[in-house]
């Protein structure tokens, strides 16, 4: 049975309904229009059995909202919101703690606006801009695969983010054109989430840079491009290896990279390849020094980055012993998932890691 109390205040608030939907259309034809409606369904439903429906129940649309609205649209669903609800306690002629609960679906209400003027600035609507961010952390991943390689060569990736975020400031590009394989690890200053933006924006240009420009221009344009950020006190090392897969010719270059490293099937020794050069984006014309080398079959080449070999313990020294030593027991499985291991095994918790393994297979 509803109450007298309950049929009065239904329809003082049916005849809200009319001004409050036509605003509403204005505003948005569907989503706001159908939220509307649910808080005042809700809002009567809480006149009629206050026993069995909580007016906190207009709490409902105004999360909802915050998902699927714009932020004008939202502000007017949550003052509208606070009328009803207002309205609804004060008609009821009962003893409630309105004033409490008004300030508190108030302060509801602003967290939900906050997060939406954010997206406002970024202008997407709704859940639009976690989707996007998705999608860029799905592209930089995708960009991190290596091609496809002859018969003889395997190579493997691995990168692990700080704090077990889904976003790394190092990344990987590579391409093989001409029976020539190049990879560049590229670390960005900062981790994590930080660093993440800075490494999708570069991943995109330094991946349309490998393979178009001869393998000696890459790191001086990578650097051009990266002086044009202006970018303050932000900076990238790099590690770029080339490859020729016929004879397993190689050359490497860094920009204030950790060196890569090699190991010898032959005497079954680990060795470092340095190569001079400065970090990204300091100096207006570096010179980056190469480091020519041959892998043989059973050979394999190493490109990490700094989270790999140091921590606020162990300079990169000894880190880089340490990560040849974890991957001599590699050796026997042929390297074979040895990225992923390496970075569980020696890969610093608190910085980005990651890891590229070129093997030049003994039965080719």
């Amino acid at each position: 049975m509803i109450r007298s109390g309950g049929r009065a205040v239904i329809r003082r608030v049916g005849r809200l309904v009319v001004a409050l939907v036509r605003r509403a259309r204005r505003l948005h034809p569907l989503a706001a229009v159908a939220l509307l409606s649910l808080t005042i369904l809700i809002a009567s439903a809480s006149a009629a059995w206050p026993t069995y429906v909580p007016t906190s129940g207009v709490v409902i649309p105004l999360l909802l909202g915050g998902l699927v609205l714009g932020f004008r649209q939202l502000v007017v669903l949550t003052l509208l919101t606070l009328m009803i609800a207002s309205f609804v306690l004060v008609a009821r002629q009962q003893p409630t703690p309105t004033t409490g609960f008004v300030l508190v679906l108030g302060t509801i209400g602003w967290i939900v606006i906050a997060g939406a003027k954010v997206r406002n600035q970024l202008g997407v609507p709704g859940t639009r801009g976690e989707s996007m961010l998705m999608e860029l952390r799905d592209t930089l991943t995708a960009q991190g695969e290596l091609p496809p390689l002859p018969g003889g060569w395997r190579a493997e990736v691995a990168i692990r983010s700080a704090g077990k975020s889904k976003f790394s400031g190092d990344f990987v590009v590579s391409t093989e054109r001409d029976n020539v394989l190049e990879v560049a690890l590229v670390d960005v200053s900062g981790k994590g989430v930080d660093a993440g933006t800075r490494a999708l924006l570069l991943s995109g240009a330094f991946g349309g840079l490998l393979g178009v420009v001869p393998v000696e221009d890459f790191l001086p344009a990578a650097n051009r491009y990266l002086r044009r950020q202006n970018w303050e006190d932000d900076f990238a090392t790099v590690v770029h290896v080339a490859v020729q897969l016929g004879s397993g010719e190689f050359c490497v270059r860094t920009a204030g990279h950790p060196p890569a490293i090699q190991f010898d099937a032959w005497s079954g020794r680990w060795g470092t390849r340095d190569a001079d050069g400065p970090l990204l984006g300091l100096m207006e014309t570096p010179e980056f020094a190469p480091n020519h080398g041959v892998l043989k079959p059973g050979d394999a080449l190493f490109l990490y980055s700094d989270g790999m070999v140091e921590t606020p313990r162990r300079d990169i020294g000894r880190g880089t012993d340490r990560l040849a030593g974890a991957a001599e027991r590699l050796v026997a499985q042929g390297f074979q998932g040895g990225a992923a291991e390496l970075v569980a095994a020696a890969g610093g918790p608190g910085d980005d890691s990651a890891i590229v393994i070129i093997h030049r297979l003994e039965h080719s």
